[in-house]
């Protein structure tokens, strides 16, 4: 596989797909769904025969941030002729909501079981350098703000004191019968994503939005990385 950010930098893009973003994470250990890029129906159901079932569809295109509002997103496709057809009316729906939009193809990757959701990301301060963040994910996130961040990089007892200081960490104890989450998994990934940046200087945001929290782990099912500006990571160092 190329290197996801020399790609990105050869074509003059900040901004990393999610199948791009997913192999950075990948490879640096971080647990993920796998995600491939499908430019057509028949590949995107070969890649999904591949991967197993259920499948979800996202499209791909750099103009476009939340794919759900123009019907970028199809959920539990369960077989091949599912995928196909999924493929052909997300691009329609797509096309139809985002007329100027460069659409590169589709990510196919296998449906994770529910889970807890939170965000683990970074971000750059203009002052302090790269920063950590951890909290409820989904439009959680928007819409309670239930955030906490440390400077990176960052020792294990952040990373337990970040989980715990969130007002809703008692949602990650378990309640209403949920089984408790598995707070060394969450912990873990926190440390693993605050040394993958600390080693990048290159990036500007990352973001783990939902990250899904179970009883025996945890996986990040979207990804998003931006780069930096080649004179600002110049800059820096």
């Amino acid at each position: 596989m190329s290197d996801p950010i020399a790609a990105a930098r050869a074509d003059g893009r900040t901004l990393l797909s999610e199948v791009e973003s997913k192999q950075l994470l990948h490879d640096a250990g971080v647990r993920v769904t796998q995600a491939r890029l499908a430019t057509s129906a028949e590949e995107a159901a070969a890649q999904a025969e591949e991967i197993g079932f259920p499948i979800v569809l996202k499209v791909i295109s750099p103009d476009i941030a939340h794919k759900s509002d123009v019907g970028g997103v199809v959920l539990g496709l369960a077989d091949a002729d599912a995928v196909r057809a999924g493929y052909d009316s997300m691009m329609a729906a797509v096309r139809a909501a985002a007329t100027d939009a460069t659409i590169e193809g589709a990510s196919v990757q296998q449906q994770a079981a529910p889970g807890t959701e939170v965000i683990i990301g970074t971000t750059t301060d203009p002052q302090f350098g790269p920063v950590m963040m951890f909290g409820l994910g989904g439009v959680l996130v928007e819409v309670m703000k239930d955030v906490a961040f440390r400077i990176i990089p960052i020792e294990p007892r952040d990373a337990r004191q970040m989980v715990r200081e969130i007002q809703g960490y008692r949602v990650l104890e378990g309640v209403r019968g949920q089984p408790p989450a598995d707070i060394e998994a969450l912990e873990a990934m926190i440390l693993q994503v605050s040394e993958f940046v600390a080693e990048h200087p290159e990036i500007a945001e990352l973001d783990l939005n939902p990250v899904l929290a179970y009883a025996d782990g945890a996986i990040a099912v979207d990804a998003r990385v931006v780069l930096a500006e080649p004179e600002a990571v110049e800059a820096g160092g």
